[in-house]
């Protein structure tokens, strides 16, 4: 793909200047300045690239400016200051691209492909360059999210199951769809693993990726929408045009990011806010069609009517009454109310919730034939009320809220009946590294799961905790550099419900990663543990894995939380390959047990 500068920069404000930083440039000397890609990494820079150069935890992406004029860079939009000896540097360079663009021009007889090939790079300088990286790249794809139907889902807890069950779904009644998680993402086809830890990634791989999901075929696109992606300060969802948005629940986390609780369920409420910026009439396939807008709610997150007053449009929501997640587990002094469901609020309930090792079964009693208003609704008159029995191959409680999230949003893009919708859930398969099942013939169950907050500890341990006829024992750690207050929380509530904790290395970062684990186990030890008797610090992730297999038992559960997915764990001086489900089927091997 290209583009000319003169197609592109009009989408977000900035200033044309030499690289001197002060030095004004005419818009008529740059315009016609092709771009093949875009790109945020100097690294990735390629002949013609738009380079955007930002700010970073400890170095300046100005830094490499430089580098990415060797490698061809046509553009760079950067924010702030150049130091001057980058000035100096990129000066000379675009000095001797001067002397190739003229020698160039004459080689190739003064043609528009010879002014292409040595053309001057453009500096364009903006007040943040993060965030123009996202009007940049919805102009450079032409704006793909005006030609998809969009589904974003958010929340600390099960988006990436809910945006894989969706996507399912969509494949299941016979749409093509694409989506991006933090798991996996697809562009039509069959899902490819996601190799980064980021959830949301930046604006011009989200763009790219919706832009690959067109040139598909897709009518249907399923974002897993982080606080970070939906932030004002990062800006990467800021051009995505959704039309049904997905509110799982909202929990402490990154806070060191957002700051305050408060913030992050603002950042987070951006994408019910989003349905409000535009008109959901969407060219798809090429014709013009009116999508129906909806809010899709959990009733029993105490911040849903939060959610549900950031947005114009129709909102649906969906409860269990209590009886899965963390409110399953409250009894008697501990029990907190559930949130009050707004009067009018149309949702559908989960009942008679029975979860076993590989499975869930459960009736839903929905309101109303599907998700979809009709124009004439009127939220006095008394609806239909539809039963559905629902039966999936995906164990964990939990998954209820999942199911009923991806039954509602796939209805209300669709206007598919609940019934026909549902119908498919016995074909979901569950994401790699969600309460994943490993059974070589060891004797004692174990499960492989993404858990690392609080909340997500507080929703998957008491069901566990009530069938298990052994002991349990969870091995896991916390993220360095990402926010402290959870550590001793996750402590305490492993404490509380585990007979042994056993803490490893998650992702340390820079942070030093013994100390980082003391302050998990001074929660665990709050809740009655005692170093080395039943709580234990292994930082060598692969090692303690080994302690809890070794001492494992006939009808114990062993569950290893937090990597899941992931393909490594980030130290300050390097990364580690890793790859948990595999460790873990190397250890049960050592021990004898083979599949």
């Amino acid at each position: 793909m290209k583009k000319l500068l003169s197609q592109i920069l009009p989408a977000f404000g900035h200033e044309l200047v030499a690289c001197d930083t002060k030095t004004p440039v005419e818009k008529n000397d740059v315009y016609s300045i092709p771009v093949s890609n875009l790109v945020f990494d100097s690294r990735d820079v390629t002949e013609g690239s738009m380079f955007f150069a930002l700010p970073g935890t400890h170095i300046h992406g100005n830094t490499f400016i430089p580098q990415a004029l060797e490698k061809g860079a046509n553009a760079i939009v950067f924010e702030g200051e150049i130091p001057a000896d980058i000035q100096k540097e990129c000066a000379q360079l675009i000095a001797k691209r001067h002397i190739k663009s003229a020698l160039g021009m004459q080689a190739e007889g003064g043609t528009a492909d010879g002014a292409e090939k040595y053309c001057v790079p453009a500096f364009i300088k903006v007040p943040d360059a993060r965030y123009a990286m996202s009007p940049a790249s919805d102009a450079f794809y032409d704006s793909p999210s005006k030609r998809l139907v969009v589904i974003g889902v958010t929340g600390t807890e099960g988006k990436s199951s809910t945006v894989s069950f969706i996507w399912q779904l969509l494949r299941l009644c016979g749409k093509k769809a694409g989506f991006i998680s933090t798991v996996e993402y697809s562009f039509g086809g069959e899902a490819i693993p996601n190799p980064q830890h980021q959830t949301t990634p930046e604006a011009p791989i989200i763009q790219h990726h919706l832009n690959k999901m067109l040139e598909n075929g897709c009518q249907y696109a399923v974002v897993e929408s982080s606080s970070h992606g939906l932030s004002s300060k990062t800006n990467r969802l800021g051009n995505v045009l959704f039309d049904c948005g997905v509110f799982m629940n909202v929990t402490l986390e990154h806070l060191e990011f957002h700051r305050t609780f408060e913030q992050y369920r603002s950042d987070k409420a951006n994408l019910f806010r989003a349905l409000d910026r535009h008109d959901h009439i969407k060219c798809i396939s090429g014709e013009n069609v009116r999508i129906p807008s909806i809010g899709i709610v959990n009733l029993e997150d105490p911040s849903a009517a939060y959610f549900m007053q950031a947005t114009k449009q129709n909102v649906y929501g969906f409860t269990t009454l209590g009886k899965a997640g963390k409110a399953a587990a409250e009894t008697g002094a501990d029990a907190v109310p559930l949130p009050e469901i707004p009067d009018n609020t149309r949702y559908m309930t989960a009942t008679n919730i029975a979860s076993a090792r590989y499975g869930i079964d459960f009736s839903i009693d929905a309101d109303g034939d599907s998700a979809a208003f009709p124009p004439s609704y009127d939220p006095v008159v008394p609806r239909t009320h539809h039963h559905l029995n629902i039966q999936a191959k995906l164990p964990g409680a939990f998954n209820a809220y999942n199911i009923m999230a991806a039954i509602t949003a796939v209805s209300s893009v669709t206007s598919l009946p609940f019934e026909k919708v549902a119908a498919f859930v016995p074909e979901l398969t569950p994401i790699k590294g969600r309460m994943t099942v490993i059974d070589a013939g060891q004797p004692f169950e174990l499960i492989v799961d993404y858990a690392h907050t609080p909340s997500s500890f507080e929703t998957i341990f008491p069901p566990l905790k009530k069938r298990c006829t052994g002991r349990m024992t969870a091995v896991f750690g916390s993220g360095g550099e990402r926010d402290i207050k959870k550590r001793p929380l996750q402590g305490e509530i492993a404490g509380k419900f585990c007979d042994t904790v056993i803490l490893a290395d998650e992702d340390p970062r820079g942070e030093d990663p013994a100390e980082l684990l003391s302050q998990i186990a001074k929660g665990a030890e709050k809740a009655g543990k005692t170093l080395n008797e039943n709580l234990f610090i292994i930082p060598d992730r692969k090692q303690a894995i080994r302690r809890a297999f070794k001492t494992a038992q006939k009808g114990d559960i062993v569950l290893l939380l937090g990597k899941s997915h992931e393909n490594s764990i980030i130290y300050k001086d390097f990364v580690m390959p890793y790859d948990e489900i595999s460790e873990a089927e190397k250890a049960l091997s050592e021990l004898g047990y083979k599949k």
